[in-house]
């Protein structure tokens, strides 16, 4: 049978309604002169269709019409250390059986079984959950430009980021966890939470503990720490940084009722319009050669499943920690000839912030309300033969390069460089939810981990220098700092901390009873108060281990090092043009948050139980001593060329001449950013 495409089904659609509607009409004409009681042979033969019925095509069914094709994969260059990390250990399979418990259930809990009856209770066991994923964004802006008509070229050597990735390498390696390597299976994993606590309890085991550094490990730690300083509400980024600040400003001016000063603002404050209509632009020169903003974001809530008791026959192994490291490097080479500027001095900002909270379940207003009392008389059993992985493991770097070049002058218009203002973002938002049990039975081990490793680095290292001659008497402002690096980390746990006690004989007994092929529940077990007011007991079984890991590591590397040359109009100096010079202004910020369920009630471990949470901060400005040593004016200088001087003996009013620039200056070699001039 031959197929047919949709465009050709939709069209045999549309032919066979016709036909219908046709029909339809010729009964209505024949309808007078039909009647029942009319032979056959006497009805008009326009009444009477015959067509011989063909059904040649076989229709494929609906078809959307969307192509899909799998992304090509990629390798970041630009660190080797990420090279060949993107395999993930393969999610466990597990052999899944469900027990019933046959007994008479309570008739106020269950009123449709009357006494005496049997039933078959049946619940679902939660599926091994694993997701690993790795976002890169790399950025290379390197401009390179010469505006304004200063008949000079400007070809200095490139800043190398050799020096700024090889910190990145370090900076990476001696933290207090390392960087940690993608697991290959459920052991890596296991050998992965050892050795991170082993790391942070040798950390803390030193003499004189962490430098330059705040250091802080407990088996439980609440509240709000900020660069080391545990305070009552922690800092909002919009107080320190805005996304759209254009947007902002014309909020404010409306929420103030003022739409005419609104209006005002918006226009560029070197244009004059007079009352006779004539407009006059003074002559000014402005470069925001930062500006760059990166963000990793991310928010994982593992709500996956749960318990009002787990009961663990083996080891109960419970991490949290929060590493951050903010890094700057921020050293200037501003030339003298600009003194007389105004220098805004905005000074870097450095934050590490990280809340530890806990909510118990079993506490306050939390507590689940006994309904009616009395205890369980029934149960189900739903088991998983081998381990339960929960584990989420997210890696996020951005890595972004903007080391412009450039030479300035007036030109006796407005003049603007945009070469920088970059963004680059990675978001992952994770929400898991499963099903909650009555009692979670594990044969095995427990290993609980939260860790959020956070790390920004930046070099904005700027020589703003001015060639030989050069002078203003107008106004100027110059800006190389005001970068913000930002970590914020909140890891949430439900599960109270004091939720462990021994595990009572009865729930032994029945994790053997169990690991034999038994499913029989004990007086014991049905009498804990946790049960009371339970009409039947949901329980799941876990013959092996139960792995949850929760990890996020989010990393920052961006290097804004600046190549600025000052000169004068080669045939009008308009030294009275305003200057507004931006260097700095960078914003990397990081912000991580795991909301994770540990447990709904209490918590019964067979052997050691093992509780750790630990919080690293450290901010540190790193010096670029040979980079200050250098005298701005005279890199500049050497690095100056004029152009032929025939360029300059052109009459710059004749039709066909403009102003002698360096040819390359027309356009940004990357073709995403503009210069108006």
């Amino acid at each position: 049978m031959t197929t047919m495409d949709t465009i050709t089904e939709e069209i045999a659609h549309f032919i066979g309604l016709f036909h219908t509607n046709v029909e339809d009409a010729r009964l209505r004409d024949s309808y007078q002169d039909f009647s029942l009681d009319t032979p056959e042979q006497f009805i008009p033969t326009s009444a009477v269709i015959r067509s011989n019925f063909e059904a040649p095509f076989d229709l494929l069914g609906f078809d959307p019409g969307v192509v899909y094709r799998a992304p090509a994969s990629f390798t970041p260059i630009w660190h080797p250390h990420f090279v060949g990390r993107f395999d993930h250990p393969p999610i466990p399979t597990m052999e899944i059986k469900t027990y019933h418990g046959r007994h008479e259930m309570p008739q106020y809990e269950y009123p449709f079984y009357a006494s005496g009856k049997s039933f078959t209770w049946e619940i679902q066991p939660p599926g091994s959950v694993a997701n690993f994923i790795v976002q890169v964004a790399s950025l290379s802006d390197n401009d390179s430009f010469g505006v304004g008509g200063h008949g000079l070229t400007f070809d200095p050597t490139p800043v190398d980021n050799g020096e700024l990735l090889q910190t990145a390498k370090d900076v990476l390696a001696d933290a207090p966890i390392g960087d940690l390597e993608m697991p290959k299976s459920s052991d890596d994993l296991i050998q992965i939470i050892e050795t991170v606590a082993s790391q942070l309890e040798a950390l803390a085991a030193e003499s004189d503990g962490p430098t330059e550094a705040f250091f802080h490990q407990s088996t439980t730690i609440e509240g709000i720490y900020v660069n080391g300083v545990l305070v009552d509400e922690a800092p909002k980024l919009e107080d320190h940084h805005s996304f759209s600040e254009d947007e902002d400003e014309a909020d404010d001016a409306a929420a103030a009722g003022d739409e005419a000063d609104a209006e005002d603002d918006a226009q560029p404050s070197n244009v004059h319009v007079y009352a006779d209509g004539s407009v006059e632009v003074e002559a000014s020169v402005e470069l925001i050669g930062g500006n760059n903003t990166v963000v990793n974001d991310a928010v994982l809530k593992n709500i996956w499943t749960g318990a009002t008791v787990t009961a663990v026959v083996g080891n109960h192994f419970e991490i949290n920690a929060v590493i951050q490291v903010n890094v700057i490097q921020n050293t200037d080479a501003i030339t003298s000839a600009i003194s007389g500027w105004t220098n805004d001095g905005a000074p870097d900002e450095i934050f590490n912030i990280a809340t530890f909270q806990r909510v118990d379940p079993l506490e306050g207003g939390n507590a689940p309300a006994n309904a009616g009392g009395g205890y369980p008389a029934s149960w189900a059993v739903t088991e998983i033969h081998g381990d339960l992985l929960i584990a989420n493991w997210l890696e996020q770097y951005i890595f972004m390069s903007d080391n412009d070049i450039g030479i300035l002058s007036s030109s006796g218009g407005t003049t603007r460089v945009i070469a920088g203002d970059n963004t680059s973002v990675n978001q992952v938002s994770i929400y898991e939810l499963s099903q909650a049990y009555d009692l979670i039975l594990i044969g095995g081990n427990l290993y609980d981990a939260n860790i959020i490793h956070q790390t920004n680095i930046l070099f904005d290292n700027d020589v703003v220098g001015a060639v030989t001659g050069f002078g203003t008497t107008g106004e100027g402002t110059i800006s190389s700092g005001g970068n913000l690096l930002w970590n914020q980390a909140h890891i949430y746990n439900i599960g109270g901390a004091d939720r462990f006690s021994t595990l009572p004989s009865a729930y032994l007994d029945a994790a053997n009873d169990f690991a034999a092929g038994g499913r029989d529940i004990s007086q014991g077990i049905l009498t804990d108060p946790a049960f009371a007011g339970t009409g039947g007991l949901r329980v799941l079984y876990i013959s092996g281990d139960l792995l949850n890991i929760q990890y996020i590591s989010q990393t920052n590397i961006v290097g804004d090092s600046d190549q600025i040359a000052l000169a004068l109009n080669a045939l009008n100096p308009h030294a009275d043009a305003t200057w507004s010079i931006s260097t700095g202004g960078n914003a990397l910020v990081n912000n991580a948050a795991i909301a994770d369920l540990d447990s709904l009630g209490v918590t019964y471990v067979g052997g050691e139980q093992y509780s750790q949470e630990t919080l690293f901060q450290s901010g540190l400005i790193s010096s670029s001593p040979e980079w200050a040593a250098h005298d701005p004016d005279a890199l500049v200088n050497e690095a100056v060329a004029f152009l032929d001087d025939s360029m300059l003996e052109a009459d710059p009013t004749e039709l066909g001449f403009g102003v002698p620039v360096d040819p390359d200056g027309q356009y940004q070699d990357d073709g995403l950013q503009h210069v108006l001039g």
